[in-house]
């Protein structure tokens, strides 16, 4: 074997790395949506966390991956320890995937159909399709085009090594090494040692398939190495684990224990039943089908067994990483910094985010609303504490989102990221108006302002109004729906012109002596907020609509549908008009149709 054998070698690790790498990536992006589907699924169910962990390491070709998505999941609260266990025996599972498309390479035969199904056949089409699909295609079919690329460069690099290994084959010293890793022990640290190198279970495997090339690889050693590369991929998860939280932590030692446990059973199994029954092919040279076989055995055998065993996995962490009494408050981060690794989850993890603080400000209103009526102490303080948690919520959101924006995103994700860039803010806001309420309430309550009945009729009018507009905004925004959005600007027109016609019948009232100067100021601050409410709600609806659309000119989308004598705009507002009228009173004047302006 020379340098030059070396030099390619090199060059086929690089390019078997990098397409394992392109086609994950392109597959977590390309299927976003849907993954974000599978995670939205878990439950408490060992066998469907197992299907689970299985699905999602076969889309994204990672255990490693999969199970730093559990340790954030754990650390942000969105799931708990023993969740994130079976999802870990699911990934175990899952990576066994990369081995048999990677075996397929070794097929060998003169016919057509077999020398067809070999990767090596008709992986440089499927490159060529993703080449001319990537350049000339828009979105999802850039997609497609990169996983093609990335499994055809993966295939030429598994190529490339197996190429550049065949020298070896002559080679005493890698022979008389390859021997030496009959040892248990030494086969075991090999593994392990060259998964954490790479950071992947499935490129050592792949690796371990190119060596086959050479005829050094037998069972015997293959075994043990296997065994170690399933260890050696624990290392990613323990070191995202790093800062995490208590659970997190132990999710990480979990994977650890799952691996170390299996191979020690797996093992001892191997060699004890080699022992009584001399298994035949015990010094037959591997071949790429056996290494894939193998690896397949021992994650399946492995979690059969252990997935009974899950509590007490669980247990066994505990005991690793105990409790303590300054623990006891820990708090869960909101937005995990491992989920950025996995950019379609983390923007479905922002957007969960995005919609507990939205209804964190919707209760948060109704209660401060309810306050002008009735005063009380802790339900005042309560809107106080809310309004800190939105205003943390808005902190830690801006923050993971610029972050995420500099992740390669699909057009979908980029548009969730971009609503939420363009809403939180105005979410922030209503909870400072509910904060705004509660000191209009306080001084009511100080100064003993008294509401006349005919003040009370109107309030609840435009109440219900309001709390309909922030009903419909944070359901619509929660659930992504624009056609929903598309109904609340004539709503907020409605509002807009109860509000002033709240004033017209105020001023009415005074001349008549029914209300006082000091309801009036009060009243006035009220009806701030509750127009300065809607407007905001306004905002997150057309925020949502032109982002949908690729556009963001709020101004032109207004003076489209106010103006633009859009029907369906018209029978909104008339609607929604004669839902929240007033009752009539001697001394008041009609409002203006805002609509007619």
């Amino acid at each position: 074997m020379t340098i030059f054998n070396v030099f390619t070698l090199m060059g086929g690790i690089a390019m078997f790395l990098y397409g394992m790498d392109l086609m994950g990536k392109a597959l977590e992006q390309t299927a976003g949506s849907k993954l974000q589907g599978i995670l939205s699924t878990m439950t408490s169910s060992p066998i469907r966390g197992l299907l689970l962990g299985m699905a999602v390491t076969a889309v994204i070709q990672s255990s490693g991956a999969t199970t730093v998505m559990a340790v954030g999941f754990v650390n942000s609260g969105l799931m708990e320890l023993h969740q994130a266990i079976s999802v870990i025996m699911g990934a175990n599972v899952g990576t066994t995937v990369t081995g048999w498309l990677l075996s397929l390479s070794g097929l060998e035969g003169d016919s057509f159909l077999t020398k067809m199904m070999n990767p090596t056949a008709w992986s440089p089409i499927l490159g060529f399709i993703g080449i001319w699909l990537y350049m000339i295609g828009k979105d999802r079919k850039r997609g497609v085009g990169k996983i093609l690329l990335g499994f055809s460069i993966l295939m030429a690099g598994m190529n490339t090594m197996s190429h550049a290994m065949s020298p070896l084959a002559d080679e005493p010293w890698f022979m008389e090494l390859f021997l030496s890793f009959k040892n248990p022990i030494l086969g075991v640290i090999a593994g392990a040692v060259l998964t954490a190198v790479l950071q992947s279970s499935s490129a050592s495997v792949g690796i371990l398939q190119a060596l086959t090339s050479t005829g050094a690889v037998t069972y015997s050693t293959a075994v043990p190495i296997i065994m170690g590369q399933n260890i050696g991929t624990t290392v990613t998860a323990l070191i995202s684990s790093a800062g995490a939280n208590k659970n997190a932590k132990r999710t990480a030692f979990v994977h650890l224990y799952f691996n170390v446990i299996g191979t020690i059973l797996f093992l001892c199994g191997f060699y004890g039943l080699n022992a009584l029954i001399s298994f035949a092919f015990f010094n037959e040279t591997a071949n790429t089908f056996g290494i894939a076989i193998v690896h397949t055995i021992f994650n399946v055998v492995t979690t059969a067994i252990l997935l009974p065993f899950n509590r007490l996995l669980e247990k066994l962490a505990i005991l690793t990483v105990p409790d303590s009494p300054s623990d006891k408050k820990q708090e869960n981060t909101l937005l995990d910094e491992r989920l950025l690794a996995t950019p379609s989850v983390a923007v479905g993890r922002a957007m969960l985010t995005g919609g507990d603080m939205a209804e964190i400000c919707r209760t948060s209103l109704l209660q401060a609303m309810s306050t002008t009526r009735v005063w009380n102490d802790a339900i005042a303080d309560e809107v106080i504490r809310k309004e800190d948690a939105v205003d943390h919520y808005e902190d830690v959101l801006g923050t993971y989102l610029v972050k995420l924006s500099a992740k390669h995103l699909s057009v979908e994700d980029n548009r969730s990221v971009n609503t939420l860039l363009h809403t939180i803010g105005d979410f922030e806001r209503v909870s400072d108006h509910a904060v705004n309420i509660i000191k209009t309430a306080e001084e009511i309550r100080d100064k003993d302002i008294k509401f006349s009945e005919e003040a009370l009729n109107d309030l609840s009018v435009l109440e219900a109004a309001v709390q309909d507009i922030v009903n419909r905004t944070v359901d619509a925004f929660q659930k992504c729906d624009t056609y929903a959005a598309g109904k609340i600007e004539p709503l907020e027109q409605v509002v807009d012109g109860l509000v002033r016609e709240v004033k017209t019948r105020h001023i009415a009232r005074l001349q008549a002596g029914v209300c006082t100067i000091e309801y009036g100021f009060v009243l006035d601050d009220l009806l701030t907020n509750y127009e300065r409410i809607a407007d905001h709600c306004s905002n997150i609806a057309v925020a949502m609509i032109e982002v949908a659309e690729d556009k963001f000119d709020t101004h032109e989308y207004l003076a489209n549908v106010k103006h633009g004598g859009s029907v369906k705009f018209e029978r909104r507002y008339e609607k929604y008009r004669g839902r929240y009228t007033f009752p009539p009173e001697a001394y008041s004047e009609p409002a203006e149709n805002p609509a007619e302006n």
